[in-house]
């Protein structure tokens, strides 16, 4: 496709219901966040704000490098889900398939990835900072989220994690952090039109086709061999929408080495960033033996208390 082809009429972009999408959204991971808050529907603002902050800011970089590099987007949309455990299934932005270079595909891919890390990270350590360990005998409605390495480094900073018979009773910013990272992992993996797909292409170009290929078919491997058939939807979605990345207008333009380094450690987030099982309920009744790897969200600490002030 030639690079100086015409783009036709441009359409005005719809502004109410992405609004009204995030609005719901908004209300949503409220609602979701005062069930572990433990307190009233406002109390959930500690879980809805700070994600709502890493997903609006993750939406915003796709969003402002596509309009630097002149690449027709929609606004975002946030797709609100009433119930736990996230109260959203994130957001999704639509670009023109026509993308000028491999420049502006890069940067448009990654730019949305670390723009939500940054908070992100931020919340993670306060969130962790204000969770507290007990002892928990799991319970109906007792989630049990799989620690991804990130996590557990920076809990074992400042909780003692060696004792199995004690978990991490997350604080509900602690909670919007594990699902910044979880969403951002997810977005990382390198196929199709996920983040990572971007940014893989970007890298290898052409040859990104082979590599992807072996790389679904690992995955769905993995899958099958570990039982893990919570991740067939999501293997379906990226069939659906093609696990191959379209060329750009001019794959030829060099990435650079600076872009280069800082894509293959983004992609590489993923070791650090990502749990295989991220969601589990406890069998009950449960045996002696707790989880070593696992967060739980029980019964909170009253609202005075949610910062650990006595």
């Amino acid at each position: 496709m030639s690079q100086d082809a015409p783009y036709p009429p441009k359409k005005r972009r719809r502004l109410f219901l992405p609004v009204l999408m995030y609005v719901l959204t908004w209300i949503s991971t409220t609602w979701v966040g005062s069930l572990y808050a433990g307190g009233s529907f406002f109390s959930g603002l500690w879980f809805s704000v700070p994600l709502l902050i890493i997903l609006t800011c993750h939406e915003a970089g796709h969003f402002f490098q596509a309009r630097r590099y002149g690449v027709r987007s929609s606004f975002p949309w946030f797709i609100p889900v009433p119930f736990p455990p996230f109260g959203t299934m994130g957001a999704v932005i639509t670009l023109d398939r026509r993308i000028p270079n491999i420049r502006a595909l890069f940067d448009i891919g990654i730019t949305g990835p670390l723009a939500g890390l940054a908070p992100t990270l931020l919340f993670l350590v306060l969130g962790v900072a204000s969770s507290s360990l007990a002892e928990i005998t799991p319970g109906p409605g007792t989630l049990i989220f799989g620690e991804p390495l990130l996590f557990r480094w920076v809990s074992s900073f400042f909780f003692d994690r060696s004792d199995p018979s004690v978990d991490l009773v997350l604080h509900p910013i602690g909670m919007a952090a594990w699902t910044g990272l979880f969403i951002t992992s997810l977005n990382l993996f390198p196929l199709g039109q996920l983040d990572g797909g971007h940014v893989f292409y970007a890298l290898l170009k052409r040859r990104a086709r082979p590599a992807v290929r072996i790389l679904f078919v690992l995955v769905v491997c993995a899958v099958v061999l570990t039982g893990a058939w919570q991740w067939t939807l999501m293997l379906v979605l990226v069939t659906l929408l093609g696990i191959h990345h379209p060329p750009t207008a001019d794959d030829a333009l060099p990435l650079g080495k600076g872009r280069t380094i800082l894509g293959w450690l983004t992609l590489a987030f993923l070791l650090i960033g990502f749990t295989p099982n991220p969601i589990s309920e406890p069998e009950i009744p449960k045996s002696d033996r707790k989880p070593l790897y696992s967060l739980n969200i029980a019964e909170p600490a009253p609202e005075s208390d949610l910062f650990g002030w006595r």
